[in-house]
């Protein structure tokens, strides 16, 4: 299955981990340290299991109401 091989892949799980690190690095900076700790597990379990970590940052974008907010484009 070609959407298996994708998702199994080196790079899309690299990929995955870093994004979540950034969002971990985020919550950090806005003082939510729960969810910070929350990522960083979540980012453990991405490098195992992509989808693990693809499902959190889309339950992440939910609860924060979708878009992106101005904080988030700041620079780091």
């Amino acid at each position: 299955m070609p959407l298996k091989k994708l998702l199994g892949s080196k790079a899309m799980r690299s990929m995955t981990v870093v994004s979540v690190l950034s969002e971990a690095r985020k919550a950090f900076g806005r003082g939510n340290r729960t969810r910070g700790i929350a990522l960083l597990f979540v980012a453990v379990l991405a490098w195992k299991w992509t989808v693990a970590g693809l499902a959190a940052q889309g339950l992440l974008k939910l609860v924060r109401g979708g878009g992106s907010s101005p904080s988030d484009s700041s620079p780091a």
